[in-house]
């Protein structure tokens, strides 16, 4: 399997190699504008889209054949995800350009970049780390992204395709429970608490909310200074997210990966569309919405494929419900767990309790005999989970 890793390094541009990129990225968001305006909607497909405007497009723009068929492909892309969605394509912003084999070349010797413009071809200084050095050197990567970051700065986008290990078979599991309580609970043990993030973001609502009214309703001298500490404050709760997410997807994957595992996990899908159907207060909507599960989900599949552990996702339905002992419905208020099987009676924390039913649920992927769960659902209260087994548990690496 190949995986493309996507290594974001700054340009040392001067000026006039910041006014050549500036030129080029909006000449390509002009194209990617005109391309769908004028050619016809339906056309999602990149070459069909190319077939039809491509000398046109080339001649009226001045980019070179390369960045027009890579137009297309921006066009085509966009125009599947709205149709996904059920919206209209949004506007194109000239804020970046993709560049492939012809129009972008990386040299190790100086550690360059050559790339086409729309006036000509330009070599660029990359400001590298010793991590980017590590994951650039004796690479040949064929294909980049060019854009200009809210700070003003250019940055390259380089794109490293490298094969990835094979999944090692095995008939462990490690089950992993999604909450907002506790971010991740494993089944071996390893939990995460969700109390630091949640008191950070409330904190940022609550200063988001008193500079945005300051902001609309302050005096003369106050709305511009509010407008400025919202900018600087824009995207630091996402990223102290990202960055705690990364954290525990790590933690996770090298564990399955020392115990030689598969990671089994929660198929949360429409969770926010089902919990918003139901009555609560703004802040509990409010904090349900900022939940960044599908984040933290990508992150565990993404570092999965490359370290060769295989992640799969299962039914969410009764796992929080479902005694990992006894296979009886329990009930389950807050952080506790309590069996009602008079013969188990078993009690503990509920999140740990739903990480090891996960990974009963995930022996069905990889063990011969299937699941505990699959001979004891009919007889345990788990009936209308069991109709599932088999039928949705998907791999998702």
């Amino acid at each position: 399997m190949e995986q493309v890793l996507t290594l974001v390094v700054k340009l040392q541009a001067d000026e006039k190699q910041q006014q050549l990129l500036s030129q080029t990225a909006t000449a390509f968001a002009d194209a990617c504008t005109w391309i769908n305006t004028e050619v016809n909607p339906k056309l999602t497909n990149r070459n069909s889209i190319q077939a039809v405007c491509y000398h046109e497009v080339k001649a009226k723009f001045g980019l070179s054949a390369n960045h027009v068929v890579r137009a297309s492909a921006r066009v085509a892309a966009n125009r599947l995800s709205a149709k996904h969605k059920g919206r209209k394509v949004r506007g194109f912003k000239p804020t970046s350009f993709e560049c492939d084999a012809r129009t972008f070349r990386f040299i190790e010797e100086g550690w360059l970049i050559s790339i086409s413009t729309v006036g000509k071809r330009t070599k660029l200084a990359l400001l590298v780390s010793t991590y980017h050095r590590g994951k650039l050197k004796d690479k040949n990567p064929t294909s980049a992204q060019i854009g200009q970051h809210r700070d003003g700065n250019w940055y390259a986008h380089i794109q490293i395709k490298d094969d990835a290990p094979k999944p090692v078979k095995t008939d462990k599991v490690i089950g992993v429970d999604f909450g907002r309580r506790d971010i991740a609970a494993t089944s071996t043990g390893q939990s995460w608490s969700g109390k630091k993030i949640q008191n950070k973001r409330d904190r940022f609502s609550h200063v988001r909310a008193s500079l945005q009214k300051k902001a609309s309703q302050g005096t003369r001298s106050t709305r511009p200074r509010c407008r400025q500490i919202l900018k600087r404050l824009s995207g630091r709760e996402r990223r102290f997210q990202s960055w705690l997410n990364y954290n525990i997807s790590k933690a996770i994957i090298d564990k399955a990966k020392h115990q030689q595992a598969l990671v089994a996990i929660e198929d949360l899908t429409g969770i926010r569309e089902r919990t918003n159907e139901k009555p609560r207060s703004k802040t509990k909507r409010r904090r349900s919405n900022s939940w960044a599960f599908d984040r933290l989900q990508s992150f565990l599949e993404y570092k999965g494929i490359k370290e060769g552990v295989e992640v799969i996702a299962i039914p969410p339905a009764y796992t929080s419900q479902t005694c990992h002992k006894c296979k009886h419905l329990g009930i389950r208020g807050g952080k506790s767990f309590r069996c009602t099987n008079p013969r188990c009676q078993d009690q503990g924390d509920a999140d740990v309790n739903a990480s090891l039913v996960i990974a009963l649920w995930g022996c069905s992927f990889n063990q011969p005999g299937g699941s505990q769960l699959l001979s004891c659902t009919i007889t345990s209260g788990l009936l209308k989970a069991s109709t599932l087994i088999g039928e949705v548990v998907y791999s998702i690496s």
